[in-house]
């Protein structure tokens, strides 16, 4: 069943829901892991990734054109009933997954810089209640915050302006030092910061004139990679690779140098701020799961979210140490770039195929 038209939100605004969605806890300390691979050349995998989602992106909208609902019709479409509930089934689980991760991944961080002291659960509980009374109010209201994350975020991009200061522009030199294979290995590693987008499978039904949207979907991916590039050569320059090895989180590591009259310790006003970063993750990560579960379930949208802010608070209360967000970060990497680059190109085709068998009966 399709949306009223009084639940949809405008084309353009699919550039603050796509790009919200790329931009989350991930970018205070994504520099590490794929500098482990391709090294200073790791910005050229950050520019290929990106794009790569673009293209993918591409593949979404086609999809979704032809079918004129969400992933849940095109399942049932191409799959039947049956199997395609077990697809729509572990299609709202991936996107609890990533709701998860940037859940349990924020609250490390806070853990970390600001509160050791106080236990997890107390954050993870504040953070998904809030998420929940937003999600509550519909989709219009999560794409509200979506919009105010990206406005907020703003500001911090000119704190990369203390770093900056003290560049080795030389760092950069030579371009090109790594093999084509470590370039890709790195690329993949970066799949999983641009993941989210895939909530566009979801909500593509409450955007007015979906066609029209898709160039915001595109503007939208480009500015998180501008993003993820300003981001990667200020730490680049900054850091020379020992130090880069050992530094979990470089973006905050850098918020440290920053030098204001009024504020001694920026890191803690920049922890606080990012929450307006992370909130859209997780809020329209509930938003598309308990939506979808509505879509093939008998549960209205209200019991489905209280379901599965349940099923997160508590898997996020069971996660304790580092080396199982590592694992969580690996799974999600691992399963978001199968479906990004095997299974939507492999929807396309079969939807295509589809069509096609039914147009020669």
């Amino acid at each position: 069943m399709l949306p009223p038209e009084s639940k949809k939100v405008s084309p353009f605004f699919v550039f603050y829901i796509i790009h919200s969605q790329q931009i989350g806890v991930a970018v205070l300390g994504f520099e590490r892991y794929i500098a482990k691979s391709a090294g200073y050349d790791a910005w050229i995998s950050v520019i290929i990734s990106g794009l790569s989602i673009a293209a993918v992106v591409w593949f979404c909208y086609r999809i979704l054109i032809k079918n004129g609902n969400d992933i849940i019709s095109v399942h049932h479409q191409i799959f039947g009933k049956r199997i395609g509930n077990v697809l729509n089934t572990a299609f709202a689980a991936y996107v609890l997954l990533l709701v998860l991760l940037n859940l349990r991944t924020y609250v490390e961080v806070i853990q970390v810089w600001m509160f050791p002291e106080t236990y997890h659960w107390v954050f993870i509980s504040l953070i998904l209640l809030l998420a929940y009374s937003f999600v509550s109010g519909g989709f219009r209201v999560v794409t509200g915050i979506c919009f105010l994350s990206v406005i907020y975020g703003i500001p911090l991009l000119f704190v990369k302006y203390f770093p900056l200061k003290e560049a080795h522009i030389g760092n950069l030199l030579p371009i090109f030092s790594h093999s084509f294979s470590d370039i890709m290995e790195a690329t993949k590693t970066m799949t999983l910061n641009y993941l989210g987008y895939e909530t566009l499978l979801i909500f593509f039904p409450f955007i007015k004139d979906g066609k029209r949207s898709e160039k915001w979907a595109y503007f939208g991916v480009l500015a998180s990679i501008g993003i993820y590039l300003l981001t990667i050569l200020t730490s680049f320059v900054y850091f020379d690779q020992d130090q880069l090895r050992t530094t979990i989180w470089a973006t905050l590591t850098l918020w440290k140098i920053v030098d204001l009259i009024i504020i001694e310790r920026f890191e803690y006003i920049g922890i606080a701020a990012w929450l307006f970063i992370v909130l859209p993750n997780i809020a329209l990560g509930l938003w598309a799961a308990s939506r979808a579960i509505n879509r093939f379930t008998p549960l209205t949208q209200r019991v489905s979210l209280k379901g599965a802010a349940a099923a997160v608070l508590i898997c996020a209360i069971l996660i304790t140490e580092r080396a199982q967000i590592d694992q969580l970060n690996f799974m999600a990497n691992t399963i978001g770039f199968y479906l990004a680059y095997m299974y939507i190109p492999l929807i396309y085709i079969c939807q295509l195929a589809v069509h096609k068998w039914r147009d020669s009966k």
